[in-house]
């Protein structure tokens, strides 16, 4: 195994998923203010959830978004 190759890999693929998510939560929170959904004050409850195929890991991460 490449060490360089394998690290440049991970940090790809966790900045393609940070910025992705990033964008999906920002619309969606942007979306669920304009129909009156939130009031754009509240703490939101969050997980995220990391599966590796091939290696049986399943990880959930836990942590909330505040809007205010």
């Amino acid at each position: 195994m490449n060490e360089e190759t394998f690290n440049v890999s991970i940090r790809k693929f966790l900045k393609k998923v940070g910025i992705s998510s990033q964008r999906e939560i920002e619309q969606a929170v942007n979306k669920a203010i304009e129909e009156g959904k939130l009031e754009g004050t509240e703490t939101l409850p969050a997980r995220m959830t990391l599966m590796v195929g091939d290696l049986n890991i399943k990880i959930d991460f836990d942590g909330t978004i505040e809007l205010e």
